[in-house]
């Protein structure tokens, strides 16, 4: 697991309250809005403002659309295309 999945699943585990190791079994096909229930309008938010703080990134509104949260592989493909290359 490569250090951004890491912090993707963590920062998905502490902002939505998950379970211990619920997150580290999620695949790139697990869904995320609609699947689960932790994951609401409002935590959207809390999660957004989460990954910014936490990978220092911004995300603008414009990029905000349901299939960022459709699954976690879609999740996981925009923070690492918001990441600078190492």
């Amino acid at each position: 697991m490569d250090p951004i999945d890491k912090k993707l699943r963590a920062i998905l585990s502490d902002v939505l309250g998950l379970k211990p190791g619920q997150a580290d079994q999620f695949t790139p096909d697990t869904g995320l809005f609609g699947d689960l229930p932790e994951l609401d309008s409002m935590a959207v938010a809390g999660l957004l403002t989460e990954m910014e703080d936490r990978l220092d990134i911004v995300i603008d509104e414009d990029e905000i659309d349901g299939e960022l949260f459709e699954t976690y592989g879609s999740l996981l493909a925009f923070t690492r295309a918001k990441l600078p290359e190492a």
